[in-house]
């Protein structure tokens, strides 16, 4: 089952992550598109948990948002 994947278990955490990061700096999916650099709809997907982002995404999100997304191995 997928959801039993690790990776499915870490993209999850990560768009956990970046929706409270989006909700601490008071931003909609397109104020986060334009500061990033990354499509509104990769990030709306990855917040819908539709897609795995890949390093660049999670690197170009972390940079707009100064805050780790990354949940690390304790997931």
């Amino acid at each position: 089952m997928l959801a039993d994947h690790h990776g499915a278990k870490v993209a999850q955490a990560l768009a956990l992550a970046l929706a409270a990061a989006l909700e601490r700096a008071g931003w909609s999916v397109a104020e986060l598109s334009r500061r990033s650099d990354v499509s509104r709809l990769t990030i709306a997907n990855v917040l819908k948990g539709e897609v795995w982002p890949d390093l660049l995404t999670i690197a170009s999100l972390e940079k707009a948002l100064e805050c780790d997304l990354w949940p690390g191995r304790g997931v």
